[in-house]
Parts: C-alpha cells; structure tokens; sequence
C-alpha cells in the first residue's frame, strides 16, 4: 500500500504593516512577504494579499495550486477577534485543512519555542502574553481605536497629537514637533491626515520618534517612556517577576529594550524565533477543517 504524500505545512503571518508566508514541503521550507493584512480594517484587502501572497509562495516552493489546496495552514491575523472574522478568513481560502486565529498565539509560540515566559509583542499594534505550561494568557491587541498601547501606530498618533497640543501651547514644542507641523503645513494637514489614516500610516513615524528620542528630543522620550511604562504594567499584570524570562518581539523590541527599568532589562532574552515560526508549528497541528 501507498502512503499518501506529505501535506505541505503554510504558515500566514498577517500583520498591519506585512503579511509573511512560509511553505515548509519535503524538508524545504521558502518564504515570502506581501502587503498588509488586517482582516478588521479592510478585509477585502487583506483577502486579496493573502490570496496573492499564496500564489506568490506557491511558485516559491515548486507546488501547483492544488498541492497547496491539500496542505495544512495556520493563518494568524491581525484584527481576527472573533468567529466572524475567523470564519470569513477560513472561508476564503483554498485549503481543506485549516486553522484561523488572531496573531497573537503565533509569535508567543515562536519567541518562547516551548518555553515559559512572557512576550511583548511590539510592532504596528502591539500586546502581552505569558505562558506557563499549557496556560497562554494575554493582554491588549485590541486595535489602535481602543488600545494598542506602546505601538508603532499608538506613537505615531501620540506623536501627531503632542504636536497639536504644542501647537495649542499645551506643551513646548519640540524639534520632532515643528518638524510635523512644518510637512503638515499646520493642524489643518494633520486632521485631513488623521482622517484618512491607518494605523500603519500612524506606525510609519516611529522610527523617527525612536531616532529623535535617541537624540535627545523631549516629546519623543516621553512618548518612548509611556510606551515603557505601559509594558512594565501589563507584564506584571500577566504576573511576570523578576528572574523570569521576558522576550520582546516586533520592530520596537530593541528600541523600548534601551529604555526599560533595569530590573527588567536583565531579564531579557532574545526570541528563539519567529511569529511565521510559530505558524509553522500550528499548521502542523491542524487536522481536518479547523476554525479557531
């Protein structure tokens, strides 16, 4: 009797700001990365990249489209907070066999590789989560309307906001501050700006909130130390302690990393992997259809 071929693995990682796939079939893993994916903002869009995205992965891996329908995928969203967006997603794509969820569970079980500890996930949108055991319990990730405190999208409106309360004489300006004012060409730029923004758009400042910070600007810093100060609460709100590990994840991991307490700090350590990682090893687990 023959056995049936190996299903390839598809690991999704959509983000606000990317969405990455990997195919992990016959001992070869590729990869590759497309465009934004939040199923709660534009959901049409963020279809459409994945869509794409998988077309794009299949030719990376060598497999035609009906070996990619028969494999296994996890697909971990930004913005899946609930069965509507779960089964929307699910519905929309061509595999047989797979699993939809939020982002989160992902990048926890790619920064930890089975291991206790608590992750801060600290990109676009940002959020917590400890794990113990078969226990994940998690904080924020609730989207930049509500939440999504120490973020890359979270700075960038704080950015925009501390330089109409300058403006206002709420605060003194800073060179981050007239530098916005002068590309927006005053408040009016900014409100149209923020009518129409995204949380990437928003997220696309902090790297020069980070560089200002680093330069001694007092608007970024304090925007920098909120940001720290709001993930030191909720950590310890997951009941993280001192001597326990801690990862940070995401594009602001190394910056908030410089100005953490001490205390923390030490307890750093570097992420054994990734969120596609994670994926990975969750599209592994998936068997017949599953809808998380």
């Amino acid at each position: 009797m023959t056995e049936a071929a190996p299903r390839p693995l598809i690991g999704i990682d959509g983000g606000g700001t990317s969405c990455r796939i990997a195919v992990l079939h016959d001992g070869r893993r590729s990869e590759v990365r497309c465009g934004p994916a939040n199923v709660s903002t534009d959901p049409e869009a963020a279809i459409s990249t994945i869509l794409e995205g998988l077309d794009d992965a299949a030719r990376a891996a060598g497999l035609s489209p009906e070996q990619m329908a028969r494999g296994q995928a996890f697909v971990g969203l930004a913005g899946a907070i609930d069965r509507r967006e779960t089964d929307f997603v699910a519905d929309r794509m061509p595999f047989d066999r797979i699993a939809v969820a939020d982002d989160r569970p992902a990048a926890v079980i790619g920064a930890l590789a089975g291991q206790d500890g608590t992750v801060a996930g600290l990109g676009t949108g940002s959020f917590m989560a400890r794990s113990r055991g078969e226990s994940l319990m998690l904080i924020g990730g609730w989207g930049l309307a509500l939440g999504d405190e120490a973020s890359g999208a979270w700075l960038g409106r704080g950015l925009l906001t501390r330089s109409l309360h300058a403006h206002d004489g709420l605060l003194e300006h800073s060179p981050l501050t007239r530098e916005i004012m002068d590309e927006f060409e005053g408040p009016p730029g900014v409100v149209r700006f923020s009518l129409r923004a995204r949380p990437g758009d928003y997220g696309a400042f902090a790297p020069r909130i980070v560089a200002a910070a680093g330069a001694g600007d007092a608007v970024a810093q304090g925007l920098m130390t909120d940001g720290a100060n709001h993930l030191e609460r909720s950590v310890r709100a997951l009941g993280w302690q001192e001597g326990e590990r801690l990862c940070l994840i995401g594009g602001l991991a190394a910056p908030y990393a410089s100005v953490l307490p001490e205390a923390m700090a030490r307890d750093l350590h570097p992420p054994q992997g990734t969120a596609l990682d994670g994926a990975l090893t969750l599209a592994a687990r998936v068997g017949g259809e599953v809808r998380a």
